[in-house]
């Protein structure tokens, strides 16, 4: 049976569902469903993942036919300090491609979606950062939280740290990294990029790249609170086994039919000038070893105009480290 051979490992917010999106696109490549995160154990999901064993997982790729590359997408298997020696056990000719993006902008966008799916309750951005040593021991996590680890938001961007463990056990060969903020300038040209490290044809992708995954809001917060409930979502799971495909199946339709009425798609409103100054200048020792890691200048992810020192100067890294230097739409 076919298995996979590229995971999309994270960050989450990073632009990976466009990623996805875009590799699916081209005929050479498959992509299954996304956020499956069958690996990484030490992520501890609540009732509101289903993860699949090896068998049914196996079985997200049988309509695979023919395509040369096999991939998934799992945003939080860069988080998890296992995910990666999982993958390289289950395959080790696995091709790996990390997205990252400028800490507090990643952090703020994080929050909110967080707050549109449940796993966060707490009611502004601020009060969620100064949360997190309690959050680390276990309080003031809300009811509906699906993730608990993740609320720990200055863990979720310890990039060195996080991809130094995917060149340590890949090599950086097999690993390529794409920076959110550079493809705003060229997304098509960041994605054939991808694609020539993957290994196939990067002229039979198109130049169109719609925008995915836009910034959301619920319209009923007690509609997301019946359906999120954690009982609920427990006593489905465990009857899951017990019943049809056929009509879980029906049951997860249904169930996104009425996520996507309580649905609207609404940006936020911006990040503070003063959060994003004290975000910047607490991160910026991590952009430092995240820029030395890549041999990479991230000097504007710490300036408060983002503005880079020379604008039209995209230094190229060695080839043989076969990192691509893209981005992403929100």
């Amino acid at each position: 049976m076919r298995r996979p051979d590229f995971f999309i490992v994270g960050a989450p917010k990073c632009g990976t569902s466009a990623m996805a999106h875009y590799l699916a696109a081209h005929p050479d490549i498959y992509m299954a469903r996304k956020e499956m995160h069958v690996f990484g154990e030490d992520l501890h999901f609540g009732a509101k993942f289903y993860r699949r064993d090896l068998a049914a997982y196996l079985r997200e790729f049988a309509s695979c036919s023919g395509q040369r590359r096999a991939g998934e997408a799992s945003v939080w298997y860069l988080f998890s300090k296992s995910a990666a020696s999982e993958i390289r056990a289950f395959n080790p000719q696995s091709s790996i491609i990390v997205m990252l993006r400028e800490p507090a902008d990643m952090l703020y966008s994080l929050y909110h979606q967080f707050r549109f799916d449940g796993n966060e309750h707490l009611p502004s951005f601020e009060e969620a950062l100064a949360a997190d040593e309690d959050r680390r021991a276990g309080r003031r996590i809300g009811r509906q939280a699906y993730l608990p680890q993740t609320l720990v938001y200055r863990d979720v961007v310890r990039y060195a740290e996080q991809l130094r463990r995917y060149f340590d056990v890949f090599g950086r060969e097999r690993v390529c990294v794409v920076l959110f903020d550079e493809f705003v300038s060229d997304p098509a040209a960041a994605a054939r990029r991808t694609l020539e490290f993957l290994g196939v044809d990067a002229t039979a992708f198109g130049n169109q790249c719609a925008i995915i995954n836009s910034a959301k809001q619920v319209k009923s917060p007690a509609l997301r609170a019946v359906l999120g409930d954690p009982w609920l979502r427990s006593a489905v799971l465990t009857l899951r086994p017990k019943l049809p495909r056929c009509v879980f199946g029906a049951f997860q339709r249904a169930e996104s039919r009425l996520q996507k009425l309580n649905t609207r798609v609404e940006k936020p409103p911006p990040l503070s000038p003063e959060t994003r100054a004290l975000l910047q200048h607490e991160f910026a020792p991590e952009v430092d070893r995240l820029a030395e890691l890549l041999n990479r200048d991230l000097g504007h992810w710490t300036r408060p105009d983002g503005t880079r020192a020379n604008p039209s100067a995209h230094p190229a890294l060695s080839t043989d480290e076969h990192t691509c230097l893209a981005s992403s739409l929100p």
